[in-house]
């Protein structure tokens, strides 16, 4: 017998047995306000036609959406050890968590990484180690065109809309920005006013959407964005061209998550989803975009302008090194975003399997603007998993001169990692538009932990560099990390990454052979 008929013979002999009983017992009618809710249940399970599971095991099957709604609290908390858990491992949530709390952050009785296994990574100390000499360093981003330049802490805050996140989120990271002297970048989705009322260095994000810049069809609006970027607020701006978590897809707000005030701020219509254009309008080829930039650049007052983007098709990235070239027109910063996806909400296959991994794209630029020459014109950020001091290390002696961390500053937050940014019913109030959850977020004690997460990363940071015996963190380079390939075979990353010659691209002899098709088949006049 299946439990199917079981659930329909019980349903029938039980009350009986019940009725049968209280002709003795009266008392035991009481049993009937436990048994009819479960046989009710039961009847609507067998003859509803979406769950087959609940159709065919009345009751018993609810058990098991029950369980499986609570597995990722399970595994998180009673699965899984410190250093596999993921997206992040507890090691580095706990390290955020006590950072942005001021709790002690040291680690007893030695690491918890095993140290032997192939891809274990780490920085050589130095025999004269250096005293850190500005535990807050400022890295000058601006090129020759560029009359506002900015002076950037090498740690600041990745782009995250309003409306992805919740106003008092937006509002806690840019007050901590404030308070830590960091930038704080907006996220595709306009200047909001709750970017603007804490008073932090902003990097206002420019998407395919042009919130914030857009007129009523769509396109970009010159006289709108010059009064938003002329704010003395507005530090940087930055246009996406892709990123990590969905490159070559677009943007997306659930219409769940679109209030009234969200739809006025980015100038779109309530009741469906808010989805940005895979690709720009306001141009479609390598000079184009060279074109744009040098365009918000006279209409910003000379502010930096750059791009963002997740490395797609090699020969892309070169065709606009090849406009750079052609031109003399170049970014003031460009940054790299990983494949490995961020905090937005994306179709599972793009975040699992479309992008250039960080590490490897991170490689690829810094060597594609020495090739052409231009690497001193240009800054590149790296925005990607940034959590502890080293991460940023790594990144920084692959290339980059700033890195943005989005996560991580979720983390100092309050992110507890439930996964659940896409639906509103983020448990900690940041990634949800519901008022009776974002209201939990108290705006000054969260953005105080911004500000101490960042200060104590970018401390650690500087006594890394001053461990390696290096003066300044624009001495970092390849050969100062180490990787683990196998075994007893360990390389550094100059060794495992070289770089190719300066200005190489430039000359049809001096093309390195790897570089040679990607590099013919770019065009500065189409993607």
């Amino acid at each position: 017998m299946t439990v199917r008929q079981y659930f329909v013979i019980l349903a029938v002999a039980v009350p009986l047995a019940v009725l049968l009983l209280g002709l003795a017992w009266p008392a035991v009618y009481w049993l009937f306000i436990i048994i009819l809710p479960v046989i009710i249940i039961g009847l609507i399970d067998m003859f509803q036609e979406r769950q087959t599971i609940r159709r065919l095991y009345p009751v018993l099957g609810r058990f098991r959406y029950m369980l499986e709604a609570v597995r990722p609290e399970i595994q998180q908390y009673f699965v899984e050890s410190d250093t596999n858990g993921s997206p992040i491992s507890r090691e580095f949530r706990s390290l955020v968590y006590q950072r942005a709390k001021g709790d002690r952050d040291s680690r007893p009785f030695g690491t918890l990484f095993d140290v032997n296994r192939d891809g274990y990574e780490w920085v050589n100390h130095s025999l004269n180690p250096k005293h850190p000499s500005d535990v807050h360093p400022r890295v000058k981003v601006g090129g020759p065109d560029c009359s506002a330049p900015y002076m950037s802490s090498p740690l600041n805050i990745s782009a995250m809309s309003y409306g992805a996140l919740s106003k008092n989120a937006i509002m806690a990271l840019n007050r901590g920005a404030r308070i830590g002297g960091f930038s704080h970048n907006t996220g595709e989705g306009s200047l909001s006013p709750y970017h603007l009322e804490p008073g932090g260095d902003i990097v206002w994000q420019i998407g395919t959407g042009y919130f914030g810049c857009r007129n009523a069809e769509g396109d970009f609006d010159d006289d709108l964005f010059k009064s938003n970027a002329q704010r003395d607020v507005v530090k940087m701006i930055e246009i996406k061209l892709s990123q990590g978590a969905k490159p070559g897809h677009g943007g997306i707000l659930p219409a769940a998550k679109l209030t009234e005030e969200i739809a006025a701020i980015r100038n779109v219509p309530m009741g469906a989803d808010v989805i940005s254009p895979p690709a720009h309008s306001a141009f479609n080829s390598p000079a184009g975009l060279l074109e744009f930039v040098q365009r918000l650049r006279k209409l910003s007052g000379g502010k930096p302008i750059g791009f963002k983007l997740c490395i797609g098709r090699r020969d892309e990235f070169l065709a606009i090194c090849k406009a750079m070239q052609e031109t003399g027109v170049t970014p003031d910063f460009i940054t790299v975003d990983g494949g490995e996806g961020g905090t937005g909400a994306a179709p599972t296959e793009m975040t699992n399997s479309v992008g250039t991994p960080l590490r490897d794209a991170l490689i690829f630029v810094n060597n594609a603007l020495i090739g052409i020459g231009m690497r001193d014109r240009i800054r590149i950020i790296a925005s990607g998993k940034m959590f502890s001091a080293f991460h940023i290390l790594r990144a920084m002696a692959l290339g980059a001169d700033i890195v943005n961390s989005a996560r991580g500053m979720m983390l100092a937050l309050g992110c507890i990692q439930s996964r659940s940014c896409n639906t509103d019913h983020c448990p900690t109030g940041i990634a949800t538009q519901d008022p009776a959850r974002n209201k939990g977020l108290v705006v000054t004690d969260k953005a105080q932990r911004v500000a101490n997460f960042h200060q104590q990363t970018v401390l650690n940071l500087t006594e890394l560099v001053a461990a390696a015996g290096l003066d300044s963190i624009e001495a970092l380079k390849p050969h100062h990390i180490n990787h683990r390939v196998h075994g007893t075979d360990i390389k550094t990353y100059a060794q495992l990454y070289p770089t190719i010659a300066a200005s190489s691209l430039l000359g049809s002899d001096t093309i390195p052979d790897e570089w040679r098709d990607d590099w013919t088949l770019a065009s500065s006049a189409t993607w």
